[in-house]
């Protein structure tokens, strides 16, 4: 079973926020909430593995 990665793992982590932040750029909420929709389910499909979903599930859902 794989494991949730939750150090950073990221090449150029700031690069990557800062394309993530333009791409909403300019968007309406709806718009923005759809595109953070599609952008989540692509990246699950990527993961593809229900238990690393499932434990990255748990960990969002944890109050910061």
């Amino acid at each position: 079973m794989a494991k949730l990665t939750l150090t950073p793992n990221i090449e150029d982590g700031d690069d990557f926020l800062a394309e993530l932040l333009a791409v909403h750029d300019g968007l309406t909420k709806p718009d923005s909430d759809a595109l953070n929709a599609r952008l989540i389910l692509t990246l699950a499909n990527h993961i593809g593995d229900r238990d690393v979903l499932a434990e990255a599930l748990r960990v969002a859902a944890r109050p910061r």
